[in-house]
């Protein structure tokens, strides 16, 4: 996908999910998209339906934050997802070309910070999703069946997003894999709006593109929001089936580094579980 072409498939994506009744636009006849024309959004944002149709065919690259800002209005984005307009069309206005980042690695303070944390599964993620390190529970938790010194070599580092779509264990483990799977698609979009430079992350877009259609069906719908809490409800084999809060921190002194915790509420039989789970990666 080029640089240009995103913001118009944002637009495009993000219209179509519109209701016209809620505009009180007219739905008598035939309507031969989903969603709202390019002239009634146009309208309602207080641009000419010409100045729109270029912005979204990608041969308009200089949209005002307050044409961006009246445009979110019409489309409901939210907070996150406004910033992340603002920065594809960015990107549109000034095309970067595609680099290649030195491997990831994580410094000793975040090791530290995901050693004193042995009785939660935690894990530290780099920008595209990639798997830096994970602690022993969680390691037990969603990937025993995987190489446990895999994070450290960057060419063979597990990656998140693709463990969701692709491998059979991971989505096993999740009462509703394709919630999961929405989600992290979801952040990995955010992300690509941020780093639209990075090499990295543009070759997973596409090989995950090319291998999953569920994949290529979530990436087309752009959701943009990011895995900051959620709870899910796995099914482990050794521990049976426990509910865990996933939550997100940011590493502050690394930008794009993140490390992802899954806990449970004190003395629940899901905390319960995590414990058992841990007493068996100890023994």
């Amino acid at each position: 996908m080029g640089v240009v072409t995103a913001l118009g498939e944002f637009l495009a994506a993000r219209r179509a999910r519109l209701d016209p009744d809620a505009f009180g636009l007219p739905t008598t006849g035939a309507r031969r998209v989903p969603g709202l024309r390019r002239e009634e959004l146009a309208g309602l944002a207080g641009v000419s339906p010409s100045y729109y149709t270029r912005l979204e065919q990608g041969h308009s690259r200089g949209a005002s934050p307050a044409v961006l800002d009246a445009i979110a209005r019409v489309l409901a984005l939210d907070k996150g997802e406004r910033a992340h307009l603002h920065r594809i069309a960015a990107t549109a206005a000034r095309p970067v070309p595609l680099r290649s980042a030195p491997p990831e690695c994580i410094d000793a303070r975040t090791a530290d910070l995901l050693a004193a944390m042995p009785d939660v599964p935690a894990f530290v993620l780099g920008r595209s999703g990639d798997v830096l390190a994970w602690n022993p529970l969680g390691h037990a938790l969603l990937a025993a069946h995987l190489d446990p010194l895999s994070p450290a070599c960057p060419r063979h580092r597990p990656n998140l997003v693709a463990m969701a779509v692709l491998d059979p264990h991971v989505r096993a483990l999740y009462a509703d894999p394709v919630a999961r799977t929405r989600a992290l698609v979801a952040a990995l979009r955010l992300a690509a709006g941020r780093r639209p430079d990075d090499a990295r992350l543009s070759a997973l877009v596409g090989d995950l593109s090319v291998r999953s259609d569920e994949f290529a069906r979530l990436w087309a719908d752009h959701r943009a929001h990011p895995c900051a809490q959620e709870r899910h409800t796995l099914r482990h084999p050794l521990v049976g089936e426990l509910t865990l809060d996933h939550q997100v921190l940011d590493v502050g002194r690394t930008p794009d580094r993140t490390v992802l915790v899954l806990t449970a509420p004190p003395g629940s039989p899901d905390s319960d579980a995590l414990g058992l789970l841990g007493r068996q990666v100890s023994g």
